[in-house]
């Protein structure tokens, strides 16, 4: 799954590895803080992404409502968002997509503001890895599904599965990425993912689709 072009993930995503790490363990919700003001939490709350180093929080309703606002904490944090949108109607040739030189099948795309462009990741058995994407080839997709201008900088991504003959596109929260990469990573075995990898992301983004169907959250 090497890509000679492609470099191994820093910044912004170097915390991929708490995130997965934590994210298999059932805690109860006795267990678990919020990681701004330490108050208990439930197991449904909601995410901040620290965009240095780039690290997805747990966040209690106030600390939520609060990072809400751009101003909040100078912009350093900002609060994940729930909307989650299949896009039934996405216009991606075959040839777009080869344009865009990644060499596996699913990806995800989002504007930086650390790295000040738009972003292209694929994850594999390592975690995620940057893709070389040129400004030329987003502006071409967003001209082609002007959704994608309404995508919120650091915290909203594009996903595309395009394994087998899924042709699936989403505008998802960032958070939904980083389980994606953490769920590849734990069942991924051997060299070809073996015999659990698949179904987990055919089950994946089967969930994700009905999450989408029930009403996919809102943009805030």
């Amino acid at each position: 799954m090497a890509d000679p072009r492609a470099t191994s993930i820093r910044g912004p995503f170097a915390a991929l590895r708490p995130f997965t790490l934590q994210a298999p363990a059932a805690k109860p919700a006795a267990e678990e803080h919020c990681e701004i003001c330490d108050e208990p939490i439930g197991p449904e709350h909601r995410h901040l992404l620290d965009l240095d180093p780039g690290q997805v929080l747990c966040a209690c309703r106030a600390c939520a409502i609060l990072f809400a606002s751009s101003a909040a904490g100078g912009g350093a944090r900002k609060l994940i968002p729930n909307r989650c949108q299949r896009l039934t109607d996405f216009v991606m040739t075959d040839a777009l997509w080869e344009s865009l030189r990644i060499p596996v099948n699913l990806a995800f795309f989002n504007q930086s503001t650390p790295a000040k462009r738009v972003l292209a990741h694929y994850p594999g058995p390592m975690g995620s890895t940057e893709s070389l994407l040129t400004l030329e080839t987003w502006d071409t997709l967003v001209e082609h599904n002007p959704i994608l201008a309404t995508m919120e900088a650091d915290v909203e991504a594009l996903l595309v599965n395009r394994v087998g003959h899924a042709r699936d596109y989403f505008l998802v929260p960032i958070d939904e990425c980083f389980k994606l990469v953490g769920l590849i990573r734990l069942q991924w075995r051997g060299l070809g993912g073996g015999r659990e990898v698949w179904p987990a992301i055919a089950g994946f983004f089967a969930d994700l689709t009905e999450r989408a169907r029930n009403g996919g959250g809102t943009h805030a």
